[in-house]
């Protein structure tokens, strides 16, 4: 029987902790020291949870407990509370929390007009043209300049407006990237290119991963089928 995308998601995730860890059954967390932890930037705390349950990282064993006092709630289910989480490490940094979403490939709902979408290669220079007019915060939210697969993009005349590709991620993860230049935004074209780029990681057999922080990004994920399963954090302790 095929794995689900959240099986594959959780293998790939636990992976990248760099040490051996498992989601535990839902409801609980498994805590873990990891100084080489792919989870988050080096010497942060990195969080993930999944399908009701959560996986963590920290770099130094005096965290363990405190991350999983702050990430278990007195009704013992596991949440992932800023707050709780700040005042057990002494938070000085948080990156997150970012929603993620996986989909199957029967749940899919493609985007139309696809004879509109150009495919480029990623580094192409009308692809860093377009990373280049946005602000430089948008630019590094896309992560458009970090994928590994093909760029589709959306011309307005002879300018592109709008792209989307991924980053292959361990255990057959494609991990989307989309932008689309502000003045053009609001048009569909981040769906439109979006759906080229999870079509060809369909037919490559990865799974489409989206990951996001923004409403808008999440309903476009939504609006093409995407499950949001868990969500993602990272903290930096302070001293």
């Amino acid at each position: 029987m095929p794995q689900s995308a959240l099986d594959r998601a959780c293998e790939m995730w636990t992976g990248l902790a760099r040490v051996p860890v498992t989601f535990p059954r839902r409801g609980g967390v498994s805590v873990v020291t990891s100084v080489e932890s792919q989870l988050c930037p080096p010497q942060w705390a990195g969080i993930v949870a999944l399908g009701g349950a959560a996986i963590a990282t920290v770099p130094d064993s005096r965290l363990v407990e405190p991350l999983r006092d702050a990430l278990v709630n007195p009704a013992g289910e596991t949440t992932i509370d800023l707050d709780r989480l700040r005042a057990a490490l002494a938070v000085v940094d948080v990156l997150g929390p970012a929603t993620l979403a996986y989909l199957e490939a029967e749940d899919f709902v493609g985007g139309h007009e696809a004879a509109a979408v150009e495919r480029l290669p990623a580094g192409h220079h009308e692809v860093r043209g377009l990373l280049a007019a946005v602000e430089d915060a948008d630019a590094d939210e896309s992560g458009l300049e970090g994928i590994t697969s093909a760029a589709f993009v959306v011309r307005e005349g002879p300018d592109v407006v709008a792209a989307a590709g991924y980053r292959s991620w361990p255990g057959s993860v494609a991990h989307l990237c989309i932008l689309t230049a502000s003045r053009y935004r609001g048009r569909g074209l981040a769906r439109l290119t979006a759906s080229a780029a999870v079509t060809d990681a369909l037919e490559r057999r990865l799974v489409p991963q989206w990951r996001a922080r923004l409403e808008p990004s999440r309903r476009v994920a939504r609006a093409l089928g995407f499950r949001e399963l868990g969500t993602q954090v990272s903290v930096r302790p302070g001293p």
